[in-house]
């Protein structure tokens, strides 16, 4: 997504937290390979859909994913776990 590459993924773990289907990417059922199969020739098909999809998921992971935000929350982590010991 940051890369600004269509997104066709299963439906699984956290991916659904980070992928709006049909807004910043496709999200289709675990096993489903036709059906993600023909989402990537959807986007391949539709450069305008393509192109709107990208950029969506290009500024979710913009500003909810850069270094900015992450980095105090991962070295937030860190401490905590020193300070547990």
């Amino acid at each position: 997504m940051a890369c600004e590459v269509p997104v066709v993924a299963s439906r699984v773990g956290g991916l659904p937290e980070l992928i709006e289907d049909g807004v910043t990417g496709f999200l289709c059922p675990p096993g489903a390979v036709e059906a993600m199969a023909d989402r990537g020739l959807e986007l391949l098909s539709d450069a305008s859909r393509r192109t709107s999809m990208v950029r969506a998921a290009a500024d979710v992971v913009r500003s909810r994913y850069c270094a900015e935000l992450i980095v105090p929350l991962y070295e937030q982590a860190y401490e905590n776990v020193l300070r547990s010991r």
